[in-house]
């Protein structure tokens, strides 16, 4: 066991080394792990007893199947090959992905998936990881896990915990766009537009017109009249007598 290799990771789960299994352990470096948990029809849970000769919690009772990724596998590789190994249990496909825990001193500093699969077995159990194994009903977990935890291994009680209360699903960080100023060139002053000339409105020209026509016109010079030439005075009428009584007089 201890001349295994495993990739070395930082805090978000980025490869940026390598190291022997013992070297691992010992500094606690971040690395990289999956758990399997294997219900059967009636929705129980197969659960294993770790194996007394395991380095980390012997005797204790683990997940239906666990354990390390080697350098340079990927997570659902190893959720394939760790059934395999260890309940003998041979997956055509790669099992469902339940959620994932990060990193943490619960786990042993490892980047944790954990997968689902739906089986009643029977399974090939490999005594060198495990000394036994068998299905559990949720409710028989969940009072025994509270009468005494330290039956189980640590990394166990938080996969447990997560799949009875599974967290949120993280939302994608959003790339942050530095913007670049852009210097605007001044815009250059506009020529001031002249005003066109505009004839008067129609109806404004009209009044104009109106008003002009209703000044009064130039009296039309008269003609002086020509002179008169001289004249003779008309004779006065001849006096006519009437006849008043005896007198005659003059009208």
């Amino acid at each position: 066991m201890s001349d295994e290799i495993f990739d070395v990771v930082d805090d978000r789960d980025r490869v940026i080394g390598r190291q022997t299994r013992r070297e691992v352990h010992a500094r606690g470096l971040k690395h990289r792990a999956v758990h399997v948990l294997v219900f059967n029809p009636r929705g129980e849970v197969f659960l294993q007893k770790r194996s007394f000769k395991k380095d980390s919690f012997p005797g204790a009772w683990d997940s239906s199947a666990s354990g390390h990724l080697d350098s340079g596998e990927t997570y659902d590789a190893c959720s394939v090959r760790e059934a395999r190994e260890e309940i003998g249990l041979v997956l055509e496909r790669t099992p469902k992905r339940l959620f994932k825990i990060d990193a943490c001193a619960q786990t042993g500093q490892e980047f944790v998936w954990v997968y689902r699969v739906e089986s009643s077995g029977p399974f090939r159990l490999n005594l060198d990881e495990l000394e036994c194994g068998a299905f559990f009903k949720a409710d028989h977990i969940n009072r025994w896990m509270a009468e005494r935890p330290r039956d189980f291994a640590d990394s166990f009680r938080l996969v447990w915990q997560y799949y009875l209360n599974p967290p949120p699903p993280k939302a994608k960080p959003t790339l942050a766009v530095k913007a670049t100023p852009v210097k605007l060139a001044k815009p250059s002053p506009k020529p001031t537009p002249r005003k066109p000339k505009t004839n008067p409105p129609a109806k404004a020209k009209v009044a104009k017109q109106a008003k002009t026509s209703a000044r009064p016109s130039a009296k039309p010079s008269a003609k002086k009249p020509a002179a008169k030439k001289h004249q003779a005075k008309p004779a006065k009428p001849p006096v006519k007598a009437v006849k008043a009584g005896k007198r005659i007089v003059k009208r």
